[in-house]
């Protein structure tokens, strides 16, 4: 059976790779001066794009 789980390393990846795509300032090891907001749309896009990688579905929100 093929493990579709992403490893840590990838986990890491998307998430630097999502943090500039939002403008999101994010760096290794200590982020605590993140806002709820910035760290809320890094998460956010997160679980948005593993939903479309497990569904194949797109999932369209408008942003404010």
């Amino acid at each position: 059976m093929a493990n579709n789980n992403p490893t840590k390393t990838q986990f890491e990846q998307m998430k630097y790779e999502i943090a500039n795509e939002v403008g999101v300032n994010l760096k290794q090891g200590y982020n605590g001066d993140l806002s709820s907001y910035e760290a809320g749309k890094i998460g956010g896009n997160i679980v948005k794009r593993v939903f479309q990688s497990y569904t194949g579905n797109q999932y369209n929100v408008t942003q404010k």
